[in-house]
Formats: C-alpha cells, sequence, structure tokens
C-alpha cells in the first residue's frame, strides 16, 4: 500500500508539538497524535527504500501502541523517531536526485514512456503491497481477535463486538458506509450552497462570547478573508463551563487576528449570506503550511455506529487492522484485474477506509462493488450450468394434435413476440434437462397463451401441469380462461384455493393421484394441501416474484424434477433481472397484440376532482364501466387516506346516486369478491370501488376509466399495473392520478405515468425514485444484501461483471483452476443470497 510522497514537514511538526505539550497523546479536531502517526506509518510513501521498509512498518505498530505506553517510553519512542526522520529524510532526496539526473540524461537519450490506454476507469497508480516478509512479523493476523491486539483490547473489543466485529478481517471488511470529501479547496467567492469544501483565510475578526438568550451556550465567531471575498462563521459549544470569560479568551487567542486559517464544512445559507455549517478549524504558521488535520482538506470515512460506540473506536481499530491488509490475497486473477480496470484487493480495502483523495476513493469502491457483483453471478451462472446438466427424462413434443387444434379454436393470431417466446419454451421442453425459464411480459402482452400452448405440451406428451397464481382472483381469472379453452378440446381442469370445499378437495385429490386431472389451478393451497400428482411434468408460476423462494421450492419438489415457467407481468429493471434471475432464461414479449388501445393519462390534483366526476358520468352513460382504486380498506389515524368502505357509500349515495356502485377489497370472502367481480363483469354494476385487489386478474373489456386516488401513495410499476386494467376492449381508455401532493417528487413520479406506456422504462424508473427492495415489495423475493453496491448507480459495474463471470464459466465452471476464487464464491455467495434457492 503506497501514498503520496513523504511530508516532512509535517511528520516533524506533530512530533515537535506532542513534545512540547508533555507527550500526552493530543487530541487533534479529528485523530489524536498516536492515530495520525499510525495511519502516516501504515503507508508506504513514495520513493522509501525497500531497505527501510521493515523499520518505517514498525513505527506504525509503536504508535498503535503509543496510548499504553509509560511516559519514559512515549518520550523515547517520539525522540527516536525525530532523529530517524532526520536520517531518512537526508537519504530519500539524495536518491531523488540522482532519480532526476537519471531522467534527465535518459530524455537527451530519446527514451520515453507512454502510459497505456485506459478506456475504463482510472486506476490511482498506488498499487503497490506491503511485502510478505513484513507482514509476517509486523502485521496482525486475519483471523486475530480483537481482543487480542494491544491497540484495542479487551473492553474496547466488547464495544466492538456489538457492531459484529470480532477479528481483524471483521474489521477490514467493515467499510464506511459513507464519506465526506473536505479534499477540494476553494476561494470564498466559489462557494455553493450543498457542498463540502476546505478554504483558508485569513482571520479579519475573531469573538467568542455567551448567548444572551442561552446561558449555556457560547459562540465563537469569526470573520474570515482571502482574495475573492469576505466570510462569517460561528462554532457554537453548549454547557456552563464554556461561558468563563477566561475559557473564551483562551479561544480567541487560538485565533487572533492577522492569523491564517484553514476550515471545512458544509456549504449553507444563514442569516449573513453563506456560511460553513459546523466548520472544523486549524490555524496555519503561513498561507503555504502543510495542514495538520486528518479532516480538513480530507477525504472522511463515516462509519455505521451503535449506543455506546464512538467514532474514534472504530477508526483507531480501523488503523491497528490496516498493516494486515498486506495478508489479503487476492481471488481475482491478474489478467482479469487488469481487463477490467480494477484495483488489487489489498489496496482497495486499504482506500475504502482512507483515501487519499476521491479518485481512489472511486476506484477502491468500483474493485469492491465489482466483487460484489461478481460472485452473485458466478454462483446464479454455474448453478445454472449445474441444472442443465441434471438428467430427467421428462421430455415434451413440440408438435402434436392437441396444440394444432389449440391453434384453430384460439379466435386471434399470435404476436411474433408470443411466436418467439412459445418458440424457445418448445425448444427447452424438449431437452432432457429441465426447463428453468422466466417470461416477462407488459400488461395484457399475451402470457397466459404462451402459457397455456407450453402446458398443453405437458399434457399431449402424458404429463401433468400445475398453474399457481399468488391470489384468488387471478387464480379464478386464469381458471375461468382456461376452462373456456379446455372445453373446446374435451380437457378437464380444476380450480383449488383457500375457499375450495372440503368434498371438492378430496375429489380434487383423488383425480391427480390417478392422473384423471392433467391441470390443476390454484393458489398456495397447491403446496399447503396434500397434493400428490402422479406423473407432474411442468409447473407454470404466474406473479412469481410475489411467493417466497421456499413456496416456489415446495412445488418443484412435487414432481420428478419437473420443467418450471415463470411469469410476471411486473418488468424487472434489467439489473434486477441479472441479480434475481441470472440463472434463469429469460424470454420478453415485447409486443401488444392489435386493437390495444394507449391510456390516455392524466395527473389531477385534488380541486381538480370534477373533471374527473364529468368524465366518469360521460363513459357510463355511452355503456362503459370505471373502476375507482383506493389504497386503504378503513380509515388510518396515521395516513389521511379515503377509506374504500367509506368512498362507496358516498359514491354511490351522494355522487353517483342513478348508477350502481360496487364494492370489492381485500378483507371480503371469496364469495363476495366473486360476487361483485361478477356483476361489474356482467355490468350489472357501472363503477367498482376497490383496493389493489384488482391489480391483477381481473378483466373486464368494457371497463374504459381508471380512477386511482392518492396516487402519490403507490409505486409506479403498481400504477402501471392497475392502469392495464383498463383499454382491454376497443374503446378508448383513460387513467386518472388524484393526488393531494405538492410534492415535487411526487408530481414528477406520476409525470412518467403521463409521458410513458412502457412497463420496462417505467419500473426503471420506479427503482430510481425508490429502491430495488421496495419495488419488490418483500424480502421474501431473494434481493441480495449487498454491502456496497447499488443496482440504481452501478448498473454499469454489474453488467461487466457478469461478462468477466460468463467468460470464467465458459474455461472452467467447476473453478478447478482458480483455487481462491472458488474458495470465495463459497463463502461470499451463500453469504449475499442466505443460502437461498432463488427459483
Amino acid at each position: 500500500m503506497i501514498s503520496e510522497r513523504p511530508d516532512w514537514v509535517r511528520l516533524h511538526k506533530a512530533l515537535a508539538i506532542e513534545a512540547e505539550k508533555g507527550f500526552v497523546d493530543l487530541m487533534g479536531r479529528q485523530y489524536r497524535f498516536s492515530e495520525f502517526l499510525s495511519l502516516t506509518f501504515g503507508k508506504f510513501p513514495i520513493g522509501l527504500p525497500s531497505s527501510e521498509r521493515i523499520q518505517w512498518q514498525n513505527k506504525a505498530t509503536q504508535f498503535a501502541n503509543y496510548p499504553n505506553l509509560a511516559q519514559g517510553d512515549r518520550q523515547h519512542l517520539v525522540a527516536q523517531t525525530r532523529r530517524y526522520l532526520q536520517q531518512l529524510q537526508q537519504t530519500v532526496e539524495k536518491q531523488n536526485q540522482r532519480l532526476q539526473t537519471k531522467t534527465h540524461k535518459a530524455g537527451e537519450n530519446g527514451d520515453s514512456y507512454s502510459s497505456p490506454s485506459n478506456p475504463g476507469v482510472s486506476i490511482p497508480k498506488t498499487k503497490s503491497t506491503i511485502p510478505s516478509e513484513i507482514s509476517r512479523h509486523l502485521a496482525p493476523k486475519l483471523d486475530q481477535k480483537l481482543k487480542d491486539l494491544a491497540e484495542i483490547g479487551f473492553r474496547r473489543s466488547k464495544k466492538l463486538e456489538s457492531l459484529g466485529l470480532y477479528t481483524v478481517r471483521d474489521l477490514l471488511y467493515y467499510y464506511p458506509r459513507d464519506h465526506i470529501d473536505y479534499a477540494r479547496q476553494v476561494n470564498i467567492i466559489e462557494l455553493q450552497v450543498g457542498e463540502t469544501v476546505t478554504l483558508v483565510a485569513t482571520v479579519k475578526r475573531c469573538n467568542c462570547f455567551t448567548s444572551p438568550r442561552n446561558k449555556n451556550l457560547s459562540i465563537l465567531e469569526l470573520q474570515l478573508k482571502d482574495k475573492t471575498g469576505i466570510l462569517k462563521i460561528n462554532r457554537f459549544f453548549a454547557g456552563r463551563r464554556f461561558s468563563s470569560r477566561a475559557w473564551q479568551e483562551s479561544v480567541k487567542r487560538r485565533y487572533p487576528v492577522g492569523s491564517t486559517l484553514a476550515a471545512c464544512g458544509l456549504v449553507k445559507e444563514g442569516k449573513y449570506g453563506l456560511t460553513l455549517e459546523d466548520p472544523e478549524l486549524e490555524v496555519l504558521g503561513s498561507p503555504g503550511d502543510p495542514i495538520e488535520s486528518l479532516t480538513i482538506g480530507r477525504v472522511v470515512p463515516i462509519y455505521t455506529l451503535t449506543e455506546g460506540v464512538v467514532a474514534s473506536t472504530v477508526r483507531q481499530a480501523v488503523i491497528a487492522a490496516l498493516p494486515a491488509t498486506a495478508l489479503l490475497k487476492d481471488s481475482l486473477p491478474s489478467g482479469l484485474r487488469k481487463k477490467y480496470q480494477l484495483l488489487e484487493l489489498k489496496d482497495a480495502i486499504a482506500n475504502i477506509h482512507f483515501p487519499s483523495d476521491s479518485m481512489t476513493l472511486q476506484a477502491a469502491r468500483r474493485r469492491l462493488v465489482f466483487d460484489e457483483f461478481f460472485y452473485l453471478q458466478l454462483g446464479l451462472l454455474q448453478r445454472q450450468q449445474q441444472a442443465k446438466k441434471v438428467q430427467t427424462g421428462v421430455q415434451f413434443s413440440p408438435r402434436g394434435k392437441l396444440i394444432e387444434k389449440f391453434y384453430e379454436i384460439l379466435p386471434f393470431q399470435l404476436t411474433g413476440a408470443q411466436h418467439r417466446v412459445v418458440n424457445d419454451i418448445l425448444n427447452d421442453l424438449q431437452k432432457s434437462a429441465p426447463m428453468n425459464r422466466l417470461v416477462q411480459g407488459d400488461v395484457g402482452s399475451g402470457k397466459t397463451v404462451v402459457a397455456t400452448i407450453a402446458i398443453i405440451a405437458a399434457i399431449q406428451s402424458g404429463y401433468q401441469a400445475a398453474l399457481m397464481a399468488p391470489t384468488e382472483v387471478l387464480a379464478e381469472q386464469h381458471y375461468r380462461k382456461l376452462v373456456g379453452w379446455f372445453n373446446l378440446l374435451h380437457l378437464p381442469v380444476e380450480l383449488l384455493t383457500g375457499s375450495t370445499k372440503t368434498a371438492k378437495r378430496r375429489e380434487i385429490h383423488a383425480q391427480l393421484e390417478t392422473g384423471e386431472l392433467p391441470l390443476l389451478v390454484g393458489t398456495h393451497a397447491l403446496i399447503q394441501d396434500p397434493v400428490n400428482f402422479q406423473r407432474l411434468g411442468l409447473i407454470a408460476i404466474d406473479e412469481q416474484h410475489r411467493f417466497g423462494v421456499k413456496q416456489r421450492a415446495l412445488l418443484q419438489q412435487k414432481g420428478e424434477q419437473p420443467h418450471v415457467l415463470t411469469m410476471t407481468a411486473t418488468p424487472i429493471p434489467r439489473t434486477l433481472a441479472l441479480t434475481l434471475h441470472g440463472d434463469l432464461d429469460v424470454s420478453q414479449i415485447d409486443e401488444l397484440p392489435p386493437g390495444r388501445q394507449k391510456i390516455q393519462t392524466t395527473a389531477l390534483a385534488g380541486n381538480q376532482r370534477s373533471h374527473a366526476y364529468d368524465l366518469i358520468r360521460r363513459e357510463i352513460v355511452q355503456g362503459r364501466q370505471v373502476y375507482i382504486v383506493l389504497p386503504l380498506v378503513e380509515e388510518s389515524e396515521k395516513l389521511d387516506l379515503r377509506s374504500a368502505v367509506e368512498e362507496h357509500q358516498k359514491l354511490q349515495e351522494a355522487i353517483f346516486p342513478e348508477f350502481k356502485v360496487g364494492l370489492l377489497h381485500g378483507r371480503m370472502t371469496s364469495a363476495d369478491k366473486d360476487a361483485a367481480i361478477t356483476q361489474f363483469r356482467d355490468r350489472e354494476t357501472q363503477i367498482l370501488v376497490s383496493t389493489t385487489v384488482v391489480e391483477v386478474g381481473v378483466d373486464v373489456p368494457n371497463a374504459t376509466v381508471m380512477l386511482i386516488e392518492n396516487a402519490e401513495r403507490f409505486g409506479l410499476s403498481q400504477l402501471h399495473q392497475l392502469r392495464g386494467r383498463v383499454g382491454r376492449g376497443a374503446a378508448k381508455s383513460y387513467c386518472l392520478l388524484m393526488s393531494s401532493s405538492r410534492s415535487a417528487d411526487a408530481q414528477q413520479r406520476l409525470k412518467v405515468l403521463e409521458q410513458s406506456q412502457d412497463g420496462f422504462f417505467i419500473s426503471e424508473m420506479d427503482m430510481r425514485f425508490r429502491g430495488p427492495g421496495e419495488v419488490l415489495g418483500t424480502r421474501q423475493s431473494g434481493l441480495p444484501d449487498f454491502t456496497l453496491a447499488s443496482l440504481v448507480e452501478d448498473e454499469e459495474v454489474l453488467i461487466l461483471a457478469r461478462q468477466a463471470a460468463e467468460k470464467v464459466i465458459e474455461i472452467d465452471v467447476t473453478l478447478e483452476r482458480w483455487y481462491l476464487m472458488r474458495e470465495e464464491l463459497k463463502y461470499r455467495y451463500n453469504r449475499l443470497m442466505g443460502g437461498a434457492i432463488l427459483t
């Protein structure tokens, strides 16, 4: 680990001040003297002779233990170090003079150096590492307990354990949650609100006084001036002890008028113009002097803490652990690192904690993010390849009279996209390895027809099939559609849900075991009931992201390695698809059937409600129907949202008394839900007031208006799903997004719906607004628990990691030739996925 060139002045000054103050381990603005020295000696400076590296590194260990030394030992160490630095400085400066002379002569002879082109992220040229012979003698071991390190000890280690930190390795991989960049030094005139900066200016005025409004608050007031302007800054001190005139006068003496001051902080708008919020301050000897503070002018790491653990405890522990980076073995081959412009692991770990500048921090983060993505993709691809080696004997014929007859009874032609996806599926079904394919398609793209062809292929080959949906409404919708087709094919199909009567359940169970029943549609009841198939060959799962990983696996276990077809009408962003379904073959139905109308979408404010009601009346008078969707079933004390029950009563009695208004929500019994949907489908009710139960599964082509109340409370993908309930017939359809929010963010989100009907684009935007966890809705979705990586910000790195993983698997799927990579995969993949099987 190499740092910048030695700052001799700074080191000498730090040692001199410590000696003047009586070897008390002086506390600076951010670090103690011992921490500063330990951190400085923890990195080899450019130009340090190799013969000096052991002694240089030894200083890091000695100063890490400085707080534990007696006064005399401290004095001896400081004096010894000052002599050592004086001699070393002379040696290094002589060496630099010789190098400069040699370089000058080489230039005269025409020698030159051209750096290779670097199309990716540039890597700081600080990539040398601590030699192994040093690390063996000086660096703590990676598996060493923190309590056994002298600079941490038992008491501090107990505090660190509350953060899950037990060993040196734990500390190295305890990445900062954020960094504050004070490295950019600016003039006063260049200050911008919201930026974190450092400036160097002259003290024009200094005052320290007790607040007239609060006797417990003292204020340091400074007026700073540079060649571009004047800035007023304040620091506040809470406590009675700061109100003494003696203390306040001592503070004023610390910042005398005319002295040079370095200050850093967040720029904000104050009462008298721009200022720095809670600034860090350091007086310099002159404008050109180096800044001593390890906060001012630097990139500062911010760690996640817990009660009883302060920042300095974690920081000091990390400093003590940093020499152990020399022992880290890089599991990525050098060729791969070079191809993807990646730092070595030991340099990335060191610089994620204490980067020299923001560029080095970015390079360190990029390497560590790459690792998180790479090992996830490696695990998914390895599992995919292993699954394809499984021989099941469950092979279907893609051709047959049953499929031909189905094509004949369909009242429409398949789209090009549907044909393409059907061919993908039928090709999979001919293979002896079990199919594991995900079909993504926007609302109304025709996924059910595609799945039905796969089901018929299974049945004509002598196998049974199961179709599982997340809700009774959606399961019943599938069942109703399949019954219409299967009756014409003279095939039986049954529905099994939580509402199925006991006698019917027994009948279904018996027919499955004898093989009389070729297709069963159902909800979770398919895995909760004692359902035994005679010969299950195909499983189709709709809206698969709503099922937990264990639930999907339980259904698969009801057959001998059956083919699996999963479907979703919630388009998944590319990064999410790679992360969640990197082991699946993915097909997209990216074309809507002909005749589907574009839905006119409008965001409305609360004072425009009358326009919405006028449109509803016009549409109903023309024989159309309307959905009105609300987010809650009953009034909440915390959220001022309309209750579906109360809204239904209000709409029926006060707003639309001339029309019949129906009600549908999740707490109704299954029979009541069926009745409400049937009445709406049969046009007995013109308006259906509903919660998001109608999000999927309710198919009423005559409905042309979707009014969504409190639209800002929904995610974009969910709004898009709800919008998909209309526009299913030939008439023009409308989606009205009612919102009382004046938030600019809420307005911007709803604008996306107004401008686009593309579900994949909308899902990308939804993830950017809300994050992947919110988009998926539940932790059971199997989203990996990344430490640094962001699916929103790091898409480019994810794509590169996928490419790298594909190349590695192509060369050696077992990873036998890369032992370190194989071992790292075992550790990382299981930790990322919690050992879960996603599909």
